[in-house]
């Protein structure tokens, strides 16, 4: 048996001194996010423990003395698979060959400024962050956009870098998705992996809609759905969905600082998911690139949809129903993802 246990351990050894190292950029990498995230991407959570890493650290020049603690820790916690750590203010440096670029830093919203203010200072980030990605990472790069407004953001950044596929752009509604599901597995008194397919259509803000027409919830056993294992339709209908469009706030007043640690998570399931490929038969939820009017929702946007992922791709989960009560609040939605297209498209052409 121990034999047997040192071969492994050499297969694995050897497995991972022979993979080649994918290189992954982590913006804002200063910030209170990327430090919630950078551990468990360094240590084999989010791409598997036998995939080397390449970390690329890019934040704003002021914040560079501060990225240097973050490397010193990065080193410190002496991890097989991280490779090498880059920390750097420049574009050129940070988006070379990158095969993961994760969009963690953007414009705040600070206090007297004004919705189309925080567009256009977000458009300009975005816009040389597309740029960036268009001339130094390889074509085959996965783009994850956290950085709020997330969809528009990502819409931006997909314009921008007309050279690669609109299809390997996304934008976190992974946090919404999970929000979702824990407030229904607490409902219910079970694990949220107990959970399966919530949907989050449309934009990552308050108009998002959180739908549970779909929904399992494995209980004793049985998958039953959602609204016959909750036994309160007031509740999915009304608390429940103001509940999860709201979290966000709820957080930022609690704790006087808005979502890390759940964010970070949110980030490590959803390149986990991309990378490694969704369960048969379930489906997660992402801001992908609209085409085709699916679900009536108009193209050239940025849309949080149900997703199933396999080989890296991701595909749109079609043939839902779709009731009056969801239409409309998907289409609310919508309507706002126009406007902050509309806005940024304007302030690009300026």
């Amino acid at each position: 048996r121990n034999e047997i246990i040192d071969l492994m351990y050499d297969y694995v050894k050897y497995a991972i001194c022979d993979a080649q190292p994918i290189r992954v950029l982590v913006t804002g990498a200063a910030g209170q996010i990327a430090y919630s995230l950078l551990f468990s991407i360094a240590k084999g959570d989010v791409f598997g423990k036998d995939q080397p890493i390449v970390l690329l650290l890019l934040d704003i020049s002021p914040m560079l003395p501060v990225l240097d603690g973050v490397v010193m820790e990065l080193q410190d916690c002496a991890l097989p698979l991280l490779k090498e750590v880059v920390s750097t203010d420049k574009e050129e440096v940070a988006f070379k060959d990158l095969d993961v670029a994760i969009l963690v830093g953007s414009m705040p919203r600070r206090d007297g400024m004004e919705r189309k203010d925080l567009l256009k200072a977000n458009v300009a980030i975005f816009k040389s962050q597309g740029g960036a990605l268009d001339k130094f990472a390889k074509k085959t790069v996965k783009v994850l956009v956290v950085g709020n407004p997330a969809n528009t953001n990502c819409l931006i950044a997909a314009k921008s870098a007309p050279s690669i596929p609109k299809e390997n752009f996304s934008c976190l509604t992974r946090l919404d998705h999970n929000r979702a599901c824990s407030q229904v597995a607490i409902r219910c008194s079970v694990p949220a992996t107990h959970v399966k397919n919530v949907i989050i259509w449309g934009n990552h803000s308050s108009t998002q809609y959180p739908d549970v027409h779909h929904c399992k919830v494995n209980m004793a056993g049985s998958d039953l759905p959602c609204f016959e294992a909750v036994k309160d339709d007031a509740w999915l209908k009304g608390d429940f969905i103001a509940t999860v469009q709201q979290r966000g706030a709820a957080v930022i007043k609690a704790r006087k600082l808005s979502s890390a640690m759940s964010a970070a998570k949110a980030i490590c399931d959803h390149l986990r998911d991309i990378w490694s490929g969704t369960p048969e038969g379930e489906f997660i939820s992402m801001g992908v690139y609209s085409t085709g009017n699916r679900y009536g929702v108009p193209e050239d946007l940025v849309y949080s949809f149900p997703v199933q992922i396999k080989d890296k791709s991701w595909k749109i989960v079609d043939g839902l129903d779709i009731n009056d009560f969801s239409k409309s609040r998907m289409d609310a939605s919508a309507a706002e993802l126009i406007e902050e297209r509309d806005m940024a498209l304007s302030t690009l052409a300026v």
